[in-house]
């Protein structure tokens, strides 16, 4: 049955969104009959979402320089007041939160209780061109991207490196190296959860890159997952990639398109699975965070 809904109508934890949301593109890891839920709009631009063992989820809103907290509970709330202006972040295995700080440029390690560790700060003495997003490995090891995109509260007009590379910070490293090179503008980033495969997004070429790990935590053989404009990643426990950019896209393990999530910004930032059960995909798109419910678990 074909059908759209153009209403939006109010829940008791934040609104339900329904608009061009058509039956036969809606992607079989939905839950049936689920539908958009807007938790708020109260924010300038959210991006980095990322949930804890519990399945609190964190985001940034990174012009007004927070990270903020939604509980399982449905609460919301301010983590870090002066978040370094962070972008994409992700849990380690100790429960503290890797953040891309790119106010100076540097990977911030972020405590339960919100102290905050600089873990890189350069490569080879030049300032990063501002780390954009962050996965972290089951062994601890951390791969981000960076990409160079002008913000408007640094003094700099240009970048100190000329190469926009994913880099690797192994476990217990001081200093990271670079995994992947070869590719015009890494942006979002995404692992498995027996940390076999990487997923990156090369934002500028439109493409979407799986690569397979290596003992030492390189990356080798890139394998083209999909041809499509994409910013962050997330990933289900079956395999299956959701490409943010216009909507959410949705992706078998083989590349294949299996279905497409509206959102009403149109443009999406990033998004991850959260919740008490980890079946919850929640998306950060534009001043608003949504939430959808699902029928298959995250990976992260």
């Amino acid at each position: 049955m074909r059908f759209k809904l153009y209403s939006t109508l109010l829940l008791s934890m934040g609104y339900l969104y329904a608009g061009a949301m058509v039956a036969d593109t809606i992607p079989p890891t939905v839950a049936a009959n689920a539908q958009l839920e807007l938790i708020s709009k109260e924010f300038a631009f959210t991006e980095g979402p990322a949930a804890d063992k519990k399945g609190n989820v964190f985001f940034t809103d990174q012009p007004n320089n927070k990270i903020w907290k939604y509980s399982t509970k449905g609460q919301l709330s301010v983590f870090v007041e002066k978040a370094g202006r962070s972008n994409g972040m992700y849990f380690d295995g100790k429960g503290n939160l890797i953040a891309c700080a790119d106010e100076k440029d540097e990977l911030w390690s972020i405590s339960p209780k919100g102290k905050i560790k600089v873990l890189v700060n350069n490569f080879g003495g030049h300032r990063l061109n501002g780390p954009n997003d962050v996965w972290v490995a089951p062994d601890g090891g951390m791969y981000f991207t960076d990409p160079y995109y002008q913000r408007d509260y640094w003094e700099r007009k240009q970048p100190d490196l000329k190469e926009e590379n994913v880099y690797y910070l192994a476990p217990g490293a001081k200093e990271a190296v670079v995994a992947i090179s070869d590719i015009k503008k890494p942006n979002g980033i995404i692992g498995t959860r027996d940390g076999k495969l990487v997923y990156v997004a090369d934002i500028e070429a439109g493409k979407v890159f799986r690569y397979q790990v290596n003992k030492d935590g390189s990356l080798s053989n890139p394998y083209l997952m999909a041809n499509k404009t994409t910013d962050g990643l997330a990933l289900d426990q079956e395999g299956n990639l959701y490409l943010c950019g216009s909507g959410i896209t949705v992706v078998n393990k083989n590349g294949e398109k299996i279905g497409q999530i509206a959102v009403p910004e149109g443009w999406t930032a990033n998004a991850c699975f959260g919740g008490k059960d980890n079946n919850i995909l929640f998306i950060t798109a534009g001043k608003g965070f949504y939430r959808i419910l699902m029928n298959v678990k995250g990976a992260e």
